[in-house]
């Protein structure tokens, strides 16, 4: 029995792992990278249809920490579609009063892109109606283990003892700790992994595969995804009953 009505229920946060663009641009005979550039342009509509929705937070799967080892010209591809996709998300995010935020280990990534995401994220700081976020040189085990280091850190210094640390002095610690949990997890491309991508941010996360390729991932599919979720019953480790009782 559905515990309440799609249209009531949205996902708070939904994370998707935009996978399949360079099977995309070989399925279309495209020139090379041309795969990635089609991916860049599916996001839009989806970041608008989210806010239209009442979603609070989306974060998307943009480069992750092995995808370092792509070939080199893959990855210099990557790292500037990132750029030109940052320039035009800002215009985006004054209009629709977006928040852009980006996880992930910056120190790999090239200086003048780091000044970018800084600078992005500080023109949109103010803003609230949805937060978009970026995952660029992300792992979900970086994640935890930067995480680990800060408490580490304060355990040295003498601001915490070993005992201290628990799974709600840890969770504090990891990225995106200040928004809500992973509601929807999505992954585009045919695969049945969540590839190291928000290990701990997912733990309770409803989660979603399809075959079709991340260029041709549609509003409609989408819909379909969170009528879905709208209909399952989340226990969070309670019986079904107690889930009922608190409705």
């Amino acid at each position: 029995m559905p515990t309440s009505s799609p249209t009531t229920t949205i996902p708070k946060h939904i994370a998707i792992i935009m996978d399949g663009n360079n099977r995309y641009g070989k399925a279309h005979a495209l020139p090379t990278g041309a795969g990635h550039l089609a991916g860049k342009n599916a996001l839009d509509p989806i970041v608008e249809h989210c806010v239209a929705k009442g979603v609070q937070v989306l974060t998307v799967f943009a480069f992750s920490s092995e995808n370092w080892a792509r070939p080199k010209k893959e990855v210099e591809l990557l790292m500037k579609l990132l750029e030109s996709t940052i320039h035009e998300q800002l215009p985006r995010m004054n209009k629709y009063q977006i928040r852009l935020r980006f996880i992930g280990d910056r120190n790999a990534l090239d200086e003048r892109l780091q000044m970018l995401m800084a600078d992005a994220e500080s023109q949109t700081a103010h803003f609230d109606k949805m937060t978009l976020v970026i995952a660029i040189s992300y792992g979900g085990r970086w994640d935890i283990v930067q995480a680990c280091q800060k408490l580490l850190l304060d355990v040295q210094r003498g601001k915490l003892t070993a005992d201290d640390i628990d799974v709600d002095r840890l969770g504090e610690c990891v990225e995106l700790a200040d928004l809500p949990q992973v509601d929807m997890l999505i992954r585009t491309g045919g695969e049945y992994r969540i590839s190291n991508f928000l290990l701990w941010q997912s733990a309770y996360a409803e989660l979603f595969f399809t075959q079709t390729l991340w260029p041709d991932f549609n509003l409609c599919e989408l819909d379909e995804m969170m009528n879905d979720f709208a209909n399952r019953e989340r226990r969070f480790g309670k019986t079904s009953e107690q889930v009922q009782e608190q409705i």
